[in-house]
């Protein structure tokens, strides 16, 4: 088989203040262009993507005017190609540091970003091995066994310290991160009562379906009551997994008990909308009468520590490996994988931010012969 010479790449045309705009217009976020594949030099391999990560902490990344020193990864500046974690394929490689990957290998990668066909090293701040346990798909690397798994278990078990018998809310429960939290929370940990916060009734059946006690719709005119009918003795914890709302977020901060913790890990309800601009003003008085700690956490402080070992091979991973056979965690219906050509990747992240996709949210790139 003949290697590519060229690739579709999708780059940043214009960075967005708001909304994103995901056409071909002139105002359009994203720019899709056709550009050569550079050549493989030692100690780089050539890969193609498979699968592309949707987060909602990409459009983080691309922000207009963000600071760098205000984020936990180089921003994606106009021009720069659209960044993403995703699963490839090696069709290629020059390598020789030892470090076991060889052509068809299936590999994590960390800067393959929007594009189809990508020259990157095999160093690990590029590229992973793919670590899922056995009989399970590669894709669930970018879900339980990736960044949004690893960020379900370390929020409860480091920033929360949940412990058994205690009580928690859950937002976004529907979502990557948040479906993981309801089935841990609860069948791992053995929290007392857990109730998930969600954007539909059907989301509300599957969450309860996963483990948690009580699932409220927040689009529904009776949350506010529902909220406090639920939470009579109030809670522990409260696990902000996307802050799917301001409004939501001051209806949760008074429903928790004194010396409450509050994880925060998204806020997805401000990446396209008000974006930078406060939410939480008539609550914040709740945080100081009632002393709640808020601790907000990025999961690659744990994935790629600076000090110290890397925890998740030891840790998250083995933990969550046995939740899963034991049944204590399942991947059913937990993977939204859309199946599109490369030109529709925009339109699949999109979904982000309407609600449309219910756990891991994954781009799966129809076969390029």
């Amino acid at each position: 088989m003949s290697l590519p010479t060229h690739t579709p790449v999708w780059r940043i045309k214009n960075s967005p203040e708001n909304s994103v705009v995901l056409d071909f217009s002139d105002n359009a976020t994203f720019a899709l262009t056709e550009e050569p594949v550079p050549q493989i030099e030692d100690g780089e391999m050539l890969v193609e993507n498979l699968y592309i990560s949707n987060d909602p902490a990409q459009r983080g990344w691309i922000q207009k005017g963000v600071l760098p020193e205000r984020l936990y990864t180089a921003p994606v500046r106009e021009g720069d190609v659209m960044a993403t974690h995703s699963i490839a394929r090696v069709l290629a490689l020059k390598d020789n540091t030892g470090r076991g990957f060889k052509v068809n290998d299936f590999v994590y990668c960390l800067t393959a970003g929007w594009r189809r066909y990508a020259v990157v090293k095999t160093d690990p701040s590029a590229c992973l091995p793919v670590m899922v346990p056995e009989n399970v798909s590669p894709t669930a690397a970018l879900g339980l066994f990736g960044v949004p798994g690893f960020t379900a278990y370390y929020g409860l078990r480091d920033i929360l310290k949940l412990k058994e018998g205690d009580s928690l809310i859950v937002s976004a429960a529907a979502g990557a991160v948040g479906n993981v939290v309801v089935q841990y929370a609860k069948k791992v940990i053995k929290a007392k009562k857990v109730i998930g916060i969600t954007g539909s009734d059907e989301k509300c059946q599957w969450i309860k379906e996963l483990g948690a006690d009580i699932a409220l719709n927040y689009k529904s005119d009776t949350f506010p009551r529902d909220l406090i009918d639920a939470t009579s003795d109030f809670v522990d914890a409260y696990f902000d997994s996307g802050c799917i709302s301001g409004f939501v977020l001051d209806q949760v901060i008074p429903r928790i008990k004194q010396n409450g913790r509050i994880a925060a890990c998204g806020a997805i309800s401000g990446y396209n909308k008000n974006v930078g601009k406060p939410t939480m003003g008539t609550t914040w008085v709740e945080v100081v009468t009632n002393r709640l700690s808020i601790q907000g956490f990025v999961v690659l402080d744990f994935m790629f520590p600076k000090d110290g070992p890397n925890r998740v091979a030891t840790e998250a991973f083995p933990d969550i490996t046995g939740a899963l056979q034991r049944g204590d965690i399942t991947l059913e219906r937990a993977e939204d994988i859309v199946e599109v050509p490369f030109i529709d990747i925009p339109k699949v992240w999109g979904r982000l931010f309407t609600g449309a996709n219910t756990g891991k949210l994954v781009t799966k790139l129809t076969y390029s012969a």
